[in-house]
């Protein structure tokens, strides 16, 4: 026996007579006897004040625990055998099931109705909800149904395979247990489905349940069912020996064995709760308050024990599922009771599943009785939580005691609810701290947080905002909810001033909420759970949402076992962006050393980039260490970020001036237009800088060459080339007279200052090649701008530059002098200066083809006003020779770039013809081909003209007849003799006078517009 469900107590002893039936009535028993007779029993105390003697008692009580007495006797109620009696509570009507059915009305037992029909049958089932009887009667099924009157009225009458030994209603249909078998038998067309065969041993037997299902029995297994006779998942009630009869009180299954009665739980696995053995059981019958089991001369009843103490019976035994069970079942008007009793009994439970292996169950358990967290981790002393001073340290736990409605007298037995069983509360410490601490027991705490963590991060959550709308609204006073008092403001909220937050008037001490509290202490735990079983990836996403851990516990035990992802979260989830900046940078140099790959430089600058917005010089200083490991993807960080690039530059020119020209040359490679003026010239000024620390260098051991050419200088000219946004003029004062001569010409170039430039590239650097190659691109720009016809001149530049070496080398100097030291704008550019006549008539057929239409030489800012003469006296004067190979060969690859008539009179006279052919053939053919061209264009165009003549002509040749049907379009009147106008598409006519008075109307209307605006 597991626990007492029902307290028998003997009722009645020593009939006189047997007992055939016995039914309840309020606190009455109805008796039917062998003899006919019908006894009617009450209880002893009620009795004894009760007079007319004939009357029933109220039929709102139950049976009461006590010994009943005879009131009354009905002699010759049936004539044979009664074999079942049932009172109908809801009709006030008494069935009686004897050689037929039988109805009286109760209380005065007066015959109602009696079914003649069912004279012969042996078995019958009532439906109290809808008043139908069905009883079964050999092979026939007959129902019934209650008129609501006096009498009954036969609905149905269907035929069955064999003998009806067991009958139910279930639902409209019927189940039968027939002599092998069980079945449905549809009310409607009489149709049956099988179920399943019945048992070998004993008759079919169908029970009806609260819930609907059926209970059908199989020798000693009760197999339930739905009404449809489907099978019930895990529904096999097992009995010990197959019942005669089964009678159903919730939550219990009574059945009547032969040798006793056995009570069984009506919940999977459907246990053996209580055995009663009592011999030679004649009925066993269901009452209002208890079960009637009827001997030969005697009648027990079974009083079921206290909801209460059953929950005590069961929670000290150790059954407590049965005991949460009968914990739903408490009336509702003692919610607050109940939800008490199950927390006790979850917690008790839990700690007896915990200390038996059961960690997950137990975890289960606890969550269920809504203990606090704290209560469940004081199990883990080595899961270290925060404390706080509003969550009060988890307490030894006191069962709430019963209430005095459930206890029992007559059990016996004693409430020991209250003390926790010794195996729970006292064991073997370093056992249980061993086995606290294993795999299991963390993972079933892992398991039970995450559940529990929810509803306590969306209150924690949901302070954290209250209190941030509290503060931007500028409440002075905090306030707490539960838990939280507004305290002194002279002590200022029991802080030292300088430790509070003063900001505009307002003091705004630091708060602490009951929630955030509970989050950290869960998360910190849940953190530590994770990692004590492995979890590091687990641990690693737990941090990167949204936690409460307590940042110094948990960076201690991250510290103490090298988890270091772990902490890098830790840190990034608080805001602690310097110390996890330093511990990334720590990490990375010790995989270097070590030669890993597990911390690279890169996951430096993924930790960077969302900074770039809040805090960019804490970006700055961490990303030097690997600016020069990654720059590319350092400066894709700047430049992501949106740091200004001023702000950048300035920082690596304080901190890593080694770094800026390396930061400078990638961001103008990877976009020009992010790089101001200001940060060009500085990268310029930086290669400057070097390159005149290298000549220094050099020149003091005499060993400079102007051919010398660092990487420093490839980038220094290439920059001063490629860029525009730095001051030449300031660079031009810091380069020495006498060297670097190339970097001189460029600069030169970008102040249009051409001829010095192409100067110095023929007379100082002697590499004609660079020359031209400059005279390309200004003519190339020069095209972009579309002014390509004044740039052109730069090449009659280079040419006089060619046919004047001596001249031109005098004056250098003194011109890069003036420059220098004035910088002004006076120096002629290409395409301004002097004009110059044609001397001599030879070159005119030359100047002609080329289609000029002045001889004078167009603007130019070399000394292009002399003639030949001069040009001959130049070289006389100099006493060196022209450098008349480069000026052919200038002629002959850039024929179509210089204007041939100003270029020839550029040239000596004792220049040979045969010498000019490269030059003048093609730009003869050029010549004659443009006139052939324009001599066809000019014929395709009076062509045109003449089309166009015609088309006109045959235009103005339109006919228009005017018949004296053609009306006007305007005043749709006929046209007849009058003036008209007819509109360009050729078919629309009207009057003249319409046509003028439309468009004076157009006219007056536009002017009205025009006012109006």
């Amino acid at each position: 026996m597991v626990h007492s469900a029902y307290d028998s107590f003997e009722l009645l002893n020593n009939c006189p007579t047997k007992i055939d039936a016995i039914e309840s009535y309020g606190s009455n028993l109805l008796i039917s006897c062998s003899d006919g007779s019908l006894r009617i029993y009450g209880p002893e105390s009620s009795v004894s004040n009760q007079s007319p003697p004939s009357d029933f008692h109220p039929q709102n009580l139950g049976l009461q625990q006590e010994r009943y007495v005879l009131e009354r006797t009905v002699n010759g109620f049936s004539r044979r055998q009664m074999l079942a009696m049932e009172v109908l509570v809801s009709r006030e009507l008494l069935l009686s099931f004897s050689e037929s059915i039988a109805f009286h009305r109760l209380p005065n037992l007066e015959t109602l109705a009696v079914i003649t029909k069912a004279k012969g049958a042996n078995v019958y089932s009532w439906d109290d909800k809808r008043g139908f009887l069905c009883f079964g009667r050999g092979k026939r099924v007959c129902i019934f149904r209650h008129d609501g009157g006096r009498g009954f009225v036969e609905v149905k009458e269907f035929g069955v395979p064999d003998t009806v030994k067991s009958m139910s209603w279930c639902g409209e249909n019927i189940c039968l247990g027939i002599r092998r078998e069980y079945m449905i038998l549809n009310t409607t067309n009489g149709a049956l489905s099988e179920v399943f065969p019945s048992g070998r041993i004993a008759a079919p037997l169908v029970v009806s349940l609260p819930s609907g299902e059926l209970l059908l029995g199989k020798d000693n297994i009760g197999v339930l069912v739905d009404q449809n006779g489907k099978l019930i998942q895990d529904g096999r009630v097992c009995w010990s020996e197959a019942p005669a009869v089964v009678v159903i009180q919730k939550p219990y299954a009574i059945g009547l064995l032969p040798r006793h009665v056995e009570i069984r739980s009506l919940r999977v696995p459907y246990p053996l709760i209580q055995t009663v053995v009592l011999r030679n059981v004649r009925r066993l019958v269901q009452s209002n308050n208890a079960v009637i089991v009827a001997l030969d001369y005697s009648v027990f009843g079974f009083f079921p024990v206290p909801l209460g103490a059953q929950i005590v019976q069961l929670t000290a035994s150790g059954n407590f599922d049965e005991a949460l069970a009968l914990c739903k079942m408490l009336p509702p008007e003692d919610s607050s009771l109940r939800s008490a009793k199950e927390q006790s009994i979850h917690i008790r439970y839990a700690h007896f599943l915990f200390e038996n292996g059961s960690y997950e169950e137990a975890m289960e358990h606890f969550l269920a009785s809504q203990v606090e967290i704290t209560y469940v981790l004081a199990l883990y002393p080595s899961i270290i939580v925060p404390k706080s001073s509003f969550i009060p340290e988890p307490q030894k736990f006191v069962d709430v005691g019963d209430a005095p409605y459930l206890s029992r007298a007559s059990s016996g037995l004693t409430d020991d609810l209250d003390s926790m069983p010794s195996n729970v509360l006292e064991s073997d410490e370093m056992d249980i701290e061993s086995k606290k601490m294993s795999h299991n027991t963390l993972m079933a705490l892992i398991k039970y947080l995450q559940k529990k963590r929810y509803s306590v991060i969306e209150k924690a959550t949901a302070e954290g905002t209250e209190e941030v709308v509290s503060d931007a609204v500028g409440d002075s006073f905090i306030s707490y909810g539960t838990g939280r008092s507004k305290k002194p403001t002279k002590i200022i909220y029991g802080l030292p001033e300088e430790s509070l937050n003063v900001r505009e008037g307002r003091i705004h001490a630091p708060i602490t909420s009951i929630a955030r509290d509970m989050a950290a202490i869960l998360d910190t735990a849940l953190l530590q759970a994770l990692l004590l079983t492995g979890q590091s990836s687990a641990a690693t996403d737990f941090l990167k949402a949204l936690n409460y851990c307590d940042v110094k516990i948990c960076e201690e035990f991250l510290q103490k076992r090298s988890q270091h992802a772990c902490l890098l979260e830790l840190y990034r989830s608080n805001s602690m962006h310097r110390e996890a900046l330093k511990l990334l940078h720590q990490l990375v140099e010790e995989s270097k050393s070590e030669q890993t790959t597990k911390f690279k430089p890169d996951m430096i600058i993924e930790y960077l980039k969302p900074l770039c917005a809040t805090d960019p010089m804490l970006v700055l200083e961490f990303s030097l260490p690997v600016l020069e490991s990654c720059p590319m993807q350092t400066i894709e960080l700047f430049l992501s970020g949106n740091i200004p690039a001023d702000l950048v530059n300035s920082y690596l020119k304080q901190h890593a001036p080694n770094m800026q020209a390396t930061y400078l040359e990638l961001m103008l490679a990877m976009n020009e237009n992010s790089i101001s003026g200001n940060l060009q010239n500085e990268m310029v000024q930086i290669y400057l800088s070097e390159v005149l620390d290298l000549y220094a260098e050099l020149n003091s051991q005499q060993k400079w060459d102007e051919k010398t050419c660092s990487p420093t200088r490839k980038k220094l000219l290439s920059s001063l080339e490629s860029i525009s946004g730095y001051n030449p003029e300031v660079l031009l004062k810091k380069l020495p007279p006498d060297a670097l001569y190339e970097e001189r010409a460029i600069l030169l170039g970008k102040m249009n200052q051409h001829e010095l430039a192409l100067s110095i590239y023929v007379h100082k650097l002697h590499v004609p090649e660079l020359a031209l190659s400059y005279c390309d691109r200004v003519y190339d720009s020069g095209l972009q701008q579309h002014s390509a016809k004044s740039y052109g001149n730069i090449y009659l530049t280079l040419l006089q530059i060619y046919l004047n070496p001596t001249k031109t080398t005098k004056n250098f100097e003194k011109k890069i002098t003036n420059l220098v030291s004035s910088q002004s704008p006076g120096i002629p550019k290409v395409g301004s200066g002097t004009t110059t006549k044609v001397k001599g008539g030879r070159f005119k057929k030359i100047a002609e083809i080329e289609g000029a239409e002045d001889t004078r030489l167009s603007p130019s800012g070399t000394d292009s006003g002399r003639s030949d003469g001069d040009t001959e006296d130049a070289a006389e004067e100099g006493g060196s020779t022209i450098m008349i190979d480069q000026v052919l060969d200038l002629l002959s690859r850039r024929w179509d770039r210089i204007h041939g008539a100003q270029a020839l009179k550029l040239l000596p006279r004792d220049t040979k013809l045969q010498n000019l052919l490269p030059f003048l053939a093609p730009l003869l053919r050029k010549s004659s081909e443009a006139y052939r061209n324009f001599s066809v264009i000019k014929s395709l165009r009076e062509s045109e003209n003449l089309q166009v003549k015609d088309e006109l002509y045959s235009q103005r040749k339109a006919v228009l007849k005017i018949t004296s049907d053609s009306m006007c379009s305007l005043c749709n009147k006929k046209i007849g003799t009058s003036v008209f106008a007819v509109y360009p598409n050729g078919k629309t006519i009207v009057h003249f006078v319409c046509f003028r008075d439309s468009q004076n109307m157009k006219a007056v209307g536009r002017g009205s517009q025009l006012r109006k605006r």
